[in-house]
């Protein structure tokens, strides 16, 4: 756990707790606005979490070379995650298209 820094830690936690945070809302927006394409978004977020907390795992086994696959499982969740919020966007933009 010594390959952070405290200040480095209380952002890379708060970054997760305050996606988890963004996951909820935009379901809650969902929900409000009655559009389920908002539901969507909040699936196509879960990616980008999974890839927040391998990174937080890593760095707590101090960067240890056995856990080294999280490295990779992490920048796949990245690009995975990048896609389904592209599409994910993409499907709100046709739904408002649509209702116009």
């Amino acid at each position: 756990m010594h390959a952070l820094s405290i200040p480095t830690w209380i952002i890379h936690i708060s970054s997760v707790i305050e996606w988890m945070a963004a996951i909820w809302l935009v379901w809650t927006y969902g929900e409000v606005s009655k559009n389920s394409a908002w539901y969507g978004l909040s699936f196509a977020m879960l990616p980008a979490l999974v890839s927040a907390m391998c990174a937080c795992t890593w760095h707590f086994f101090d960067n240890s070379n056995a856990l080294e696959w999280l490295v990779t499982v992490q920048a796949s969740m990245t690009v995975v995650g990048n896609c389904t919020m592209m599409m994910a966007g993409w499907w709100i933009w046709r739904q408002a298209k649509s209702e116009v």
